[in-house]
């Protein structure tokens, strides 16, 4: 027997027509430890975007009932060559209802639960989820789980990679998002130092509000001066940025080593020997990476994704992780959504060029069912 439904698909020509549709599908029935589960929710991350939108052109895009058609520009369509031609689903994460499951053990006991999941095309009134992948959301809403995976696992990342690599600070931009407000808790809860980098005076307060000792506003003409007394008061040379472009990283990376030259007992034509390192793991702006010649010799620049970096912590870490956040769904791993849409209404002129912003405290939750 097969369910059918509607889903979200994008696709990247070789021509640059970059098409977003949705389409009727049928979705098989669940084998092994496959479940199917009916979509009640998903949010709009900023790595759902990196295939949904990119850098298309949708200000002058052909819009029409659900289905969009935009201009990619280079060099994003060169870069993104190995896709062209390919329709794609998207949506990483979301919670819904389990409808029929596979033969084993596993999938079984989650028939008829709500549960959060990382189906891959979570756009979708249904989806085929690894019953593995899988967290029961108990008495808890769809809403309240639909951002339980991707987030909350990507914060506890960032504590256990600090962890793993030696340090007992971390540097995080735009620090007042989603992501941002659930690091703030852990690296409370952690006893874990943490500078937050934040652009707005009303994002300096909503940190504060929720206990943040340590958080520089990178709007004020004195922000380096702030930056580099927030690394010294912490030992922060461990940072995390999901802007990408520009210079955020290479400003962090100068006031490390500001910092650290500044305990220099002898000068070095190679800078510090303090190890400094920021992760990028968004790219919130599509714009070049800059790095200029200004912190020393001992320093790197690092992709982090969250994948990968499972693998690399481990079965144990990661049952840990998942444990706490099934622990603590409405307190640390909250998430808050600015307005819901449908599959339809992911694909309005407004909405996109309304939430391909990733506005701090803006995201969009998409409610496939209505």
């Amino acid at each position: 027997m097969t369910t059918t439904g509607k889903q979200l698909f994008t696709t990247l020509n070789a021509d640059g027509k970059l098409t977003l549709e949705i389409s009727e599908e049928s979705f098989p029935e669940p084998t092994g430890n496959q479940v199917l589960v009916k979509m009640e929710a998903a949010p709009i991350n900023p790595s759902d975007l990196a295939i949904l939108t990119s850098a298309a052109d949708f200000e002058t895009a052909d819009y029409s009932p659900g289905k969009v058609v935009a201009t990619m520009p280079e060099p994003f369509l060169t870069g993104q060559k190995n896709r062209h031609g390919q329709r794609l689903p998207a949506g990483n994460e979301g919670a819904g209802t389990v409808v029929a499951t596979g033969d084993s053990d596993m999938a079984k006991a989650l028939m008829g639960q709500r549960v959060a999941c990382v189906p891959g095309n979570a756009y979708s009134q249904y989806a085929i989820a690894d019953a593995m992948m899988c967290l029961p959301l108990g008495d808890h809403s769809a809403e309240a789980g639909a951002s339980s995976f991707v987030n909350p696992m990507t914060a506890l990342g960032f504590v256990e990679t600090a962890r793993m690599e030696g340090h007992e600070a971390i540097v995080h931009l735009a620090a007042a998002s989603n992501l941002g407000q659930m690091l703030n808790k852990i690296c409370q809860e952690d006893g874990i130092k943490l500078v937050n980098i934040v652009r707005k005076q009303e994002h300096v307060d909503l940190l504060k509000s929720q206990g943040a000792t340590c958080v520089v506003n990178s709007s004020d003409e004195d922000y380096m001066a702030q930056l580099r007394a927030a690394i010294s008061e912490t030992g922060a040379f461990l940072g995390f940025d999901p802007i990408g472009g520009g210079r955020n990283t290479d400003l962090v990376l100068k006031a490390m080593e500001q910092v650290a030259a500044s305990r220099m007992t002898e000068y070095s034509r190679y800078g510090s020997d303090q190890d400094k390192k920021m992760y990028i793991y968004g790219r919130l702006d599509l714009s070049e990476t800059i790095l200029t010649p200004s912190y020393g010799l001992q320093w790197c620049v690092q992709g982090w994704l969250l994948t990968p970096f499972l693998a690399k912590a481990g079965m144990e870490t990661a049952v840990k992780m998942r444990t706490r956040v099934q622990q603590n769904l409405t307190t640390t791993f909250a998430s808050s959504y600015k307005t819901k849409v449908d599959l339809e209404g992911m694909l309005t002129k407004d909405a996109i060029l309304d939430y391909r912003q990733m506005k701090t405290g803006e995201k969009y939750l998409v409610t496939p069912w209505g």
